[in-house]
């Protein structure tokens, strides 16, 4: 297991520990869970629909990671199961593993393992570090790609293999649509859309739209509904692995790990805002990692926590890992007798219910804000949302990371170069105390102060040396490092660049200010060798004092 410091110092092994079940709250959580489960239910048969795994795949998927991540997980009042992000990867997984389901499940399986790995390693608090652009972008990617997705299922055609796929035959499509498939998908999204609140509270908007939907198939016969389903408990599988395949299995398990992350963590923040409590990110995924293990060997699909149903269980009263273990057993208690219902479910009407949702996960909040946000941001959210939609979510993320990393370097290091100053006359130090200028002033200019301040890192290292290589004629060099907390290995090296050149020249060095963190990174490089102890300074009264004295002649000769 990983270890993390304690306060005393001594490593922490991760532990895991199941969450409490109590009666505390036991009629908000009884109740906010099975409003959740009734939520859930129509997402959860079309997102198996949607995946390429099947109803009950979906059914399967929002029981196990339902449970599991409640029971394990670290933000109490969270309910977890297939969302629309998870949808569409897993999409790509059970494609690109046609006909082996078992390598399909293995790779859930594999995803479920990393966010365990995630968890025990302590890395939940990283995905809080996504520039917020990235996340923008890929959501709304990934709402672009379930409406194109939905288009051919809403006109009586099957789902598509990919968005290119979608894009390329849908002009035919939309020359030859099924008229009774459009009329129940358009009437399942207007009531997804429309349905007032106050009636949306007492019955989810997808559930009413699920039924009416099913009413309309029995009437419009020429609708293509899912047919009879499998019922009762799942077909377990076994591992297995094709080890000509292992790397994109690892890659394809990867993405669903980070991707689940992303989102459940995302959800936990949102759940954080609305009960006024601090979830465990390291926690939580490893709750989400034994839910998709788990979802893995049921033949289910993957899922992550789930804004909507999160929410709805919040508003209901739920608020401790009850509520969403009561959601996970309600929806179990349906699947095991829920076949024969399910079979007069039309497609069209899971496309109206997946459009709607679609809707929802573009973010329309930034994109309301993108002529007024910042141009770098803007282009960066693009550039993860062109990529989503017409590449894959683990490119498009990876991207967008590069290109914000790089830009936060850009300005972080404009900043640093600003607190770099090459100060030879004590008029353009305005920090100096009064009796530090008079002592500068009896240097006669035969000395220079290299003030750095704030962090100093890799992106101002050739600044730094090329502002001093620009100075003029000098006999003592101060490197005035008071101000200055941290620096990287670049920086040092850039530091030492100065140093050496100053002694090769003859010139006398002084170092002021080096605390603990500077001077160990200085010491371990073999920088701080090259200045004695005897010029280096705590204050720059004392380092002023020694320039005084090397410049009028009392002490002679070089370090």
């Amino acid at each position: 297991m990983a270890a993390s410091p304690r306060g005393d110092g001594a490593p922490r092994l991760y532990r895991l520990k199941l969450n409490p079940i109590g009666s505390a709250n036991l009629r908000g959580d009884l109740f906010g869970g099975l409003t959740a489960a009734v939520v859930a239910l129509p997402l959860a048969i079309a997102f198996g629909v949607a995946s390429g795994a099947g109803p009950i795949a979906g059914l399967y998927g929002a029981v196990c990671v339902g449970l599991f991540a409640s029971l394990f997980g670290g933000t109490p009042s969270q309910v977890s199961g297939p969302t629309g992000p998870m949808t569409i990867i897993s999409a790509s997984v059970f494609t690109q593993y046609a006909g082996e389901p078992a390598l399909a499940f293995t790779v859930v399986m594999m995803a479920g393992l990393f966010q365990i790995g995630f968890g025990v390693m302590r890395l939940g608090r990283f995905v809080n570090l996504m520039p917020y652009p990235v996340i923008s972008g890929f959501m709304t990617g990934i709402g672009c790609i379930l409406l194109v997705m939905q288009i051919e299922p809403l006109l009586g055609y099957p789902s598509p293999a990919s968005v290119i796929n979608a894009i390329t035959v849908l002009p035919a499509e939309l020359a030859q649509p099924n008229p009774d498939a459009v009329a129940i998908g358009l009437v399942a999204f207007v009531i997804c859309m429309f349905t007032p609140k106050r009636i949306g509270r007492l019955v989810p908007s997808p559930l009413i739209a699920l039924v009416v939907g099913s009413a309309m198939a029995l009437i419009l016969i020429d609708a293509p509904v899912l047919g009879e389903i499998p019922s009762g408990l799942p077909d377990w599988q076994i591992p297995a692995l094709d080890f000509a395949r292992i790397n994109g299995m690892l890659v394809s398990a990867a993405v669903l790990a980070a991707l689940g992350s992303i989102d459940s963590l995302l959800t936990s923040l949102v759940a954080d805002n609305d009960t006024r409590t601090f979830h465990d990110s390291d926690k939580e995924l490893v709750g989400q990692g034994i839910g998709n293990l788990v979802a893995g060997f049921a033949g289910a699909i993957p899922g992550a926590g789930a804004t909507i149903r999160t929410l709805t269980n919040i508003k209901a009263g739920g608020r401790t890992a009850l509520s969403g273990a009561v959601h996970a057993l309600v929806l179990l208690a349906v699947v095991l007798g829920l076949g024969p219902a399910v079979a007069y479910i039309p497609h069209a009407a899971l496309a109206g219910i997946l459009m709607k949702v679609g809707v929802d996960v573009v973010d329309w909040r930034y994109l309301r804000r993108s002529l007024r946000a910042p141009r770098v941001d803007v282009v960066l959210m693009l550039t993860v949302l062109v990529l989503t939609v017409l590449v894959d979510v683990i490119t498009a993320v990876a991207a967008g990371v590069v290109i914000a990393s790089l830009s936060f370097v850009k300005e972080a290091a404009e900043l640093q170069v600003e607190s770099i100053k090459a100060i030879a006359d004590p008029e353009h130090a305005r920090f100096f105390s009064a009796e530090e200028s008079t002592l500068f002033r009896r240097c006669d200019g035969r000395a220079l102060i290299l003030h750095l301040a704030g962090l100093i890192s890799f992106g101002a290292a050739s600044e730094m040396v090329r502002r001093f290589s620009t100075v003029g004629s000098y006999d003592v060099l101060i490197v005035d490092l008071l101000d200055v907390p941290k620096v990287d290995g670049s920086a040092a090296l850039a530091l030492e660049e100065i140093i050496q050149y100053a002694t090769e020249s003859g010139h006398h060095v002084l170092l002021i200010g080096l605390n603990f963190h500077v001077a160990r990174l200085l010491s371990r490089m073999g920088i701080l060798d090259k200045v004695k102890e005897t010029a280096r300074f705590p204050t720059r009264l004392e380092a002023l004092e020694a320039a005084v004295a090397l410049t009028s002649g009392s002490v002679t000769g070089t370090n």
